[in-house]
């Protein structure tokens, strides 16, 4: 059970970690900061772990990554649509 409530905290941790940058894009249509290296890496990580959540059946692994790849993603568009001309 112990395990269980750490792998939760896990997920939800790193699930959430680029929910303040695109807040703060959001706000302020600026995103030139952000690493779009960093952004495909992660991308790519997260679906992998996807992957390997759906071959474990591990619904945790699976929900947390599909979550993380996708707010990673909208910041990879974000840079595209604000980007500076």
């Amino acid at each position: 059970m112990l395990i269980k409530i750490i792998a939760l905290l896990a997920a939800f941790l790193t699930s959430t970690g680029f929910v303040p940058q695109i807040i703060k894009g959001f706000q302020t249509r600026h995103v030139k900061d952000v690493s779009l290296m960093t952004l495909v890496f992660t991308a790519v990580g997260t679906f992998c772990w996807a992957i390997y959540g759906f071959s474990l059946g591990d619904m945790i692994i699976i929900l947390a990554n599909i979550f993380t790849c996708s707010t990673v993603i909208i910041l990879m568009l974000m840079k595209i649509l604000y980007r500076q001309a």
